[in-house]
């Protein structure tokens, strides 16, 4: 037997092995569609848009116009003209199933404003962090401030000291006038 002949049984035994077992991925098979791929954002986001317009007016009163449409429609007109035989079992399949896919959406929606709400919490925290950081250092400079101050002269401890020392140099110069003679100038 050939080592190419080998292989290729060894490769048919491995692929026969292989679709027998559960743990194991299938092989990729040929499709006639091509594969659809979706990203998680742009799904999400037509998630959020379509459980945003789900709680509109607009939405609530065309629902309302169509199912009072659909039971006018199928009450009123002729037998032959109706499409819904038997009474509204169309209508409430139809009901249902906009509810079974109009549920999951919302709860995606959900989640993604959950999400954005957790990344502005942490944020809003971490400014917050850093805002009272930022105070704490101003409250520890304010304080050094003062306490160096306190060491300096004041504007009214110097206005103090040289109002007493003018009046020291007033009472001086009343002094010296007295002790001169009166009839010599200076």
């Amino acid at each position: 037997m050939s080592e190419r002949a080998e292989r290729g049984e060894r490769r048919a035994g491995a692929r026969h092995q292989r679709s027998d077992r559960l743990d194991q991925p299938q092989e990729q098979r040929a499709s006639f569609l091509p594969p659809m791929t979706f990203s998680q954002e742009a799904f999400g986001v037509l998630s959020e848009k379509f459980a945003r317009f789900m709680g509109t007016a607009q939405f609530l009163i065309g629902m309302t116009v169509f199912v009072l449409v659909w039971v006018g429609w199928n009450v009123l007109a002729p037998g032959s003209l109706r499409f819904d035989e038997y009474p509204f079992i169309f209508l409430t399949l139809m009901l249902s199933l906009q509810a079974s896919y109009a549920a999951p959406l919302i709860l995606l929606a959900q989640n993604r404003q959950a999400d954005r709400d957790r990344v502005a919490l942490e944020q809003d925290r971490a400014r917050d962090e850093r805002n009272l950081a930022d105070t704490e250092f101003l409250t520890r400079e304010v304080a050094s401030l003062r306490l160096a101050l306190r060491e300096q002269a004041t504007r009214d401890f110097v206005r103090s000291e040289l109002r007493s020392l003018l009046e020291e140099l007033e009472d001086r110069a009343l002094i010296r006038g007295a002790d001169e003679p009166a009839g010599d100038p200076g």
